[in-house]
Formats: structure tokens, C-alpha cells, sequence
């Protein structure tokens, strides 16, 4: 009878490192934990507390995803280019598409549990030679994505405050001037406060997190309970049938194109499970506990999400007032328009605290990935952004130069609503592309030369990646449309997410070819790495 082959330690693995100056992340007087031994087999030395358990990552993932404070800052977008229709059912499609994201990236996590994350997995896993082109392409659109993340999220938490003082006092209406102060000044909070230990960003992420699950739970809660539909002369919820059926024409494509773009709203508020990814050399059992997180993450998201959706759904009193409130935020004009005051201000106050919470998280996992890029090289002044403050033992100055990027992206506050919604969909597009180019690496290139970690997907690998990279490949162009055509389209209608996401894209596609491909060289991974099947060790 044949007997199970016995789980060898990493350390007992063929690897070959090819770090510069014969700097081998072993060091023989240093006892290596299964985490440290994952690290050094992946090419790094272990340089952070592993003080994230599976719990405290997932909480940090969802306090990013921040369902509450998502959903409110995008509701303009999910509701407002096809109605209901597109929160009920579309938001269930949607989700096919995110899940499938989402469990591929969790497969590469545990074969590669290291803070560069997907940028890491797309050198590795591209073919010969094309691995630093993979990385510069996945690490650039993944950091557009993670610095456009805190300032979008607190411009949201900032309309919706100023939004509770207008309507306790409805002849109030904020300035973008305003806003702009409030947005900074939450911004530098959180710089502050990322600058702590890890042990004391753990444990504020946690009660983050926490209050963000209970609040988001009071408020689907809160919602069908406390509509006075009844007393505006409407039934207490609208007719499925209605909710369901209706597809609302915010845009002047086809129904189903108007279903697509409103995908926005799901993907955006679904887009911060990669964080795990990032946090894994922060993290306990990474290669298992890791991936749980993101997995955990996407699907407590997806369907508590889908819960709070209906809900607003089913009581909403009048979509164009939603839209084209004085308040300037639409969450908070949905809130007044279905519920008494006072309570409207009560789940306007839940949400406002659940989305600092968010934002914190934003700027944690932001900064992760731009010290693991600067780690490789990746920025200019490289050298001054990967240091780790001795006394913190976190990356000081990674968080500080997302910060004042962060701010420096608020400006466009005075171009327009359209210009800072841009935010949003740059964060869209730039995470989703990201999290799919190793995902199709993986898929077209790899294939079954793949060594999984301890968490994988099984037979069931190659077909969700195919649906994971199929739908990011039909969403891209979609996000970028404009809610109008023909005559109607002016240049305060254009959706400038092609100009701003694809601006920068470009000019660091040409810095490739001109200059970069010269130097950089992806990532310090280990050229005999396991996961593809190469057997042979390097002499």
C-alpha cells in the first residue's frame, strides 16, 4: 500500500536565490518559522511582526471593502445609470464575475504570501523574459488603484458630514472648498494613525471592522423598519415587480449596456479584498491564513451587500430626487427622502464612522504596497519610501508619500462632480486590472505547471480564472463609457476615466521602453521557484 509522501519544510526545497550582492535571506544563527521559511523561499528576508492573525487581516479586508460607507458613496452610480434593477439582479451577476476574481487571487496568495502580492505573482508566473514588463504593468495600475482608494473613500465620508449639516440645517450647503478642507483633514488623521505599530493597527482594525459588520447590519435592519413610505401616501415597500423589472434610464445606451456600467457601484465597493494579499508578511500561517481572508471577505461582501441593495431598493420614494438633491450626497438624500429625520441622521452617523474606518484601512494597505514596489525599486526616490522606521517597525514614509499624493488627487474637488467621481472608477478599473493580469498569466500561460499552495481551487482553477479574466476584460471599456452620446455629450458629461487612469498608464508604459526596462527588473524573486515546475536547480 502506498504511503503519503512526506510534507517537506521549504527550507528543504531546491530554491536558487538571486539576490544582488549575495544578499540570501538565510541567515544560519536566525531559527526560521514556516512563515519566515515561505518568505526567504520567495527571494525576502522577513522585516515586519507577524502580529495579523486570520481574523484581524479579515477585519482590516473588510474594513476597506467597507460595505456601508461603499455602497453610500456609490449609490449615484448603482442606482443612478439603471435603477432597481440594476441593485437587485445586476449586483447577483456582478458578483459571479467578482467571486471568481476574488477565489483565483486566493489561490495565488497561498502559492506566493508576500506584501508585493499580484505584482510578485505577475513576474513569476509571465513567461521568459517578459516577467518585469508583467510586474511594472500590474504594479503601477495596482497602486493607482491603492492611492486613489483613501482619498475617494474620505471625499464620500466628507459629503456625507457636511450632508448631515444641511439637512439639520437645510439653508447650509457645503462649498467644494469645504469638502476639500474636511477631506484633508481626515487625510492627515489617518496618515497619523498608520504610522503606529502593527500590533496597534491590528487591534484598531478589528474594532473598525467590527463596528463596520454591526453597523452595516443595524442598518439593513434600521431601513425596512423605519420607512414612512406608509405616511407619503406609498405602500411600505414598492412592488417587486417594479424593483425588479424597471430598469431606470440614466444613461442613453440600452438597457442592458445601462445595467453593465452601473457595475461600477458593485465592483468599486468590492474591490479591497486583495488586502490580505498585501498584509501577508504581516501575517500568521500566511500561505493558509491569507487566502481565507480574501475568500471570507468577497463572500461575506457579496451577499451582505446584496441584502442592504434590496433594501434600499424596495423603499426607495423617488430616484430622480436621489440623484439631483440639493444635499449634494445621495445616500444622505435617499435616507430623508424614506425615513423621519432623526433616524436618517442616525444611519448617516453609522455610516460616517464605519467610512473613517474604511478609509484608515485604505491608507494601511496603500501603504504596504508601495513599500513592497519601492522594496523592487519600482518609484523614483525608491531608497527614502521602502525605509521601515526602526521604532514603529512599519513603513513610516510609504504611508506619508500616499498621503500627500492623496491629497494632491483632492484638487480635482474644484474641477467637478464628474472629475472627482473619476476617482472612483479609476480605483475600478485600476484594481481589477491588476488583480487579473497574473490571474491570465496563470490561466493562458502556465496552465497546469502551476504549484498551488496549501489553498487551492483544484479542478476548478482553470475555469474560474477564464470567467475572472473574461468578465475584467468586457468591464474595462464599459466603465469608461459616458453616461450620454451623440449632442448631449458635453465635457462636463465626459467620463474622464480613460483620460486619468489611461494618461498615466501610458506615460509608464513609454517610461518602460524608453528607460525603465533598462533597469528594473521586477521584483528579487527566486528564478527556481517551485509553483513552476521547474525541477532543476541552477548551479
Amino acid at each position: 500500500m502506498a504511503t503519503a509522501p512526506r510534507r517537506r519544510s521549504v527550507a528543504e526545497e531546491p530554491v536558487t536565490s538571486v539576490l544582488p550582492g549575495g544578499d540570501v535571506p538565510y541567515d544560519p544563527t536566525h531559527e526560521f518559522n514556516a512563515d519566515d521559511e515561505v518568505l526567504a523561499a520567495l527571494g525576502y528576508k522577513s522585516e515586519f511582526k507577524r502580529e495579523f492573525s486570520l481574523f484581524t487581516t479579515f477585519c482590516v479586508s473588510f474594513a476597506v471593502l467597507g460595505l456601508l460607507p461603499s455602497f453610500a458613496s456609490t449609490l449615484y452610480y448603482g442606482m443612478g445609470y439603471a435603477g432597481t434593477a440594476g441593485m437587485t439582479w445586476g449586483w447577483i451577476i456582478a458578483m459571479v464575475g467578482i467571486q471568481s476574481v476574488a477565489m483565483s487571487m486566493a489561490e495565488l496568495c497561498s502559492s506566493m504570501p508576500t506584501s508585493g502580492g499580484l505584482y510578485y505573482a505577475a513576474a513569476v508566473l509571465a513567461p521568459p523574459g517578459w516577467g518585469p514588463f508583467a510586474a511594472w504593468i500590474t504594479g503601477w495600475s495596482n497602486w493607482l488603484a491603492q492611492v486613489t482608494a483613501a482619498p475617494s473613500v474620505n471625499y464620500g465620508t466628507s459629503a456625507m458630514i457636511l450632508a448631515s449639516a444641511s439637512i439639520q440645517n437645510p439653508s447650509y450647503v457645503p462649498t467644494d472648498y469645504q469638502t476639500f478642507l474636511l477631506t484633508v483633514f481626515i487625510m492627515l488623521i489617518h496618515g497619523v494613525m498608520s504610522s503606529f505599530p502593527t500590533k496597534w493597527l491590528a487591534q484598531v482594525n478589528s474594532f473598525g471592522s467590527t463596528f463596520n459588520f454591526f453597523a452595516l447590519i443595524i442598518v439593513i435592519i434600521l431601513i425596512p423598519a423605519g420607512t414612512d413610505r406608509v405616511a407619503r401616501g406609498l405602500p411600505k415597500f414598492a412592488p417587486s415587480s417594479e424593483v425588479w423589472g424597471t430598469i431606470y434610464e440614466g444613461t442613453t445606451f440600452p438597457p442592458g449596456i445601462s445595467v453593465l456600467m452601473s457595475f461600477i457601484g458593485v465592483i468599486w465597493t468590492m474591490s479591497g479584498y486583495d488586502s490580505p494579499f498585501h498584509l501577508a508578511e504581516e501575517c500568521s500561517n500566511a500561505n493558509i491564513a491569507s487566502p481565507r481572508a480574501i475568500v471570507m471577505t468577497s463572500a461575506t461582501g457579496g451577499v451582505f451587500g446584496w441584502f442592504l441593495q434590496l433594501v434600499v431598493a424596495y423603499t426607495v420614494v423617488d430616484i430622480d430626487g436621489v440623484l439631483e438633491s440639493d444635499l449634494g450626497q445621495p445616500f444622505a438624500a435617499y435616507l430623508v427622502q424614506c425615513m423621519p429625520q432623526k433616524m436618517a441622521l442616525a444611519i448617516l452617523s453609522l455610516t460616517i464612522i464605519a467610512g473613517f474606518a474604511m478609509g484608515q484601512g485604505c491608507m494601511i494597505a496603500a501603504s504596504r504596497v508601495t513599500f513592497a514596489y519601492a522594496r523592487d525599486d519600482c518609484f523614483p526616490f525608491s531608497n527614502f519610501i521602502k525605509v521601515v522606521n526602526k521604532k514603529t517597525a512599519t513603513p513610516v514614509n510609504a504611508v506619508w508619500f500616499n498621503c500627500i499624493i492623496g491629497i494632491l488627487l483632492l484638487l480635482l474637488i474644484f474641477a467637478g462632480s464628474i472629475a472627482i467621481g473619476a476617482l472612483f472608477s479609476i480605483g475600478a478599473i485600476a484594481a481589477f486590472v491588476a488583480f487579473t493580469i497574473p490571474i491570465f498569466i496563470r490561466v493562458f500561460f502556465v496552465g497546469n505547471r502551476f504549484r498551488a499552495g496549501p489553498w487551492h481551487l483544484g479542478k476548478f482553477s482553470i475555469p474560474l480564472g477564464v470567467i475572472a479574466s473574461a468578465f475584467v476584460i468586457m468591464m474595462v471599456p464599459i466603465l469608461c463609457l459616458p453616461s450620454v452620446t451623440g449632442s448631449d455629450l458635453t465635457a462636463e458629461d465626459m467620463n474622464w476615466t480613460c483620460l486619468v487612469y489611461g494618461g498615466p498608464m501610458l506615460f509608464v508604459i513609454i517610461w518602460w521602453f524608453i528607460s525603465a526596462r533598462k533597469w528594473f527588473k521586477g521584483p528579487k524573486v527566486n528564478i527556481e521557484h517551485m509553483m513552476l515546475g521547474r525541477e532543476a536547480v541552477l548551479n
